[in-house]
């Protein structure tokens, strides 16, 4: 399979990836957001969510952007702006 190359399409590939994080682990984020450790809560599931964005995004791209980590914030932290925390 041929690596991403295409600045659109990888921001669109970690958005995907993170989307589906949130859908299957909506109780975690919340108490993540909640707890304000989100971070550790959800640890398993990032990394396997930046290994995959990693093992199909072109290496070049990979340093030039932060499409991964600018997705857990938009994705994963702003949807979620609804919940009671400290932090907020």
């Amino acid at each position: 399979m041929a690596l991403i190359t295409s600045p659109e399409a990888a921001a669109r590939l970690a958005r995907t990836i993170l989307s589906d994080i949130g859908l299957y682990n909506k109780e975690k984020i919340k108490e993540g957001i909640k707890k304000d450790n989100l971070f550790e809560v959800l640890e398993k599931e990032l990394k396997e969510g930046e290994d995959l964005y990693k093992s199909r995004v072109e290496p070049e791209l990979l340093k030039r952007t932060g499409f991964f980590n600018k997705a857990i914030v938009d994705i994963l932290v702003k949807r979620s702006g609804d919940i009671e925390s400290d932090i907020w």
